[in-house]
């Protein structure tokens, strides 16, 4: 495993404000096996870290609902991995790194029910679509308090669905969770962009990685 720069060595354990949670160690040892550019560290760091959050809003609010919190903090932690492969898209736009995420994860040898979260966290309404897939795509838009009322109102109809509350209630209770978190993104923002997109050399303002 080759030595991780000093700026991927901070993105990935560099005290925050907010404070943002470590990645997965597993997650962490392959960005630095793959030399990934520091700022998707960051960024993923950011996600991963907001995806901590509607979990454990979910679990307390939700106790049997059965959500797999391991996946969905893996799915965060992952799901633009593909931009290792395809650096140009951490500061610009393409799609090719969510397929190109899903097979790097299988090559290293996730399991599908993982890899899968590195293609699907922007095609929520795909078919076969679950719960966790719908948190992973949510904390990649909250992170930089982004409102997708498409995808905010799928996860309040799952919500609907598994606990027999009113619409209106599970609408409140998630719209409160959501303002809570946006009002944090400058901070995860300003992190994110005090890494460089790429191995070495300052910083590019850029677009934030999507």
């Amino acid at each position: 495993m080759p030595p991780p720069t000093d700026a991927l060595a901070r993105a990935l354990h560099a005290p925050a404000d907010p404070p943002l949670a470590p990645l997965p160690p597993a997650v962490a040892d392959l960005l630095r096996t793959l030399g990934a550019p520091p700022r998707l560290a960051a960024h993923l760091r950011a996600v991963h870290d907001v995806a901590r959050h509607l979990v454990a809003w979910a679990e307390d609010r939700h106790p049997g609902l059965g959500l797999d919190r391991e996946a969905v903090l893996f799915g965060a932690a992952t799901h633009d991995i593909g931009k290792a492969v395809h650096p140009a898209e951490l500061s610009g736009p393409g799609s090719r790194h969510e397929e190109a995420g899903s097979a790097l994860l299988s090559a290293r040898g996730f399991p599908p029910d993982l890899a899968r979260f590195a293609a699907t966290h922007a095609t929520w309404t795909a078919p076969g679509v679950t719960l966790e897939d719908l948190l992973v795509s949510t904390a990649d838009k909250i992170w930089k308090n982004k409102r997708v009322p498409e995808l905010e109102d799928l996860v309040v109809a799952r919500l609907t669905e598994a606990t027999g509350r009113p619409r209106w209630e599970e609408f409140l209770a998630l719209d409160e969770l959501l303002e809570r978190l946006g009002a944090t993104a400058d901070a995860r923002l300003a992190f994110q962009a005090s890494f460089p997109v790429g191995p070495v050399g300052p910083v590019s303002p850029g677009d934030p990685a999507r």
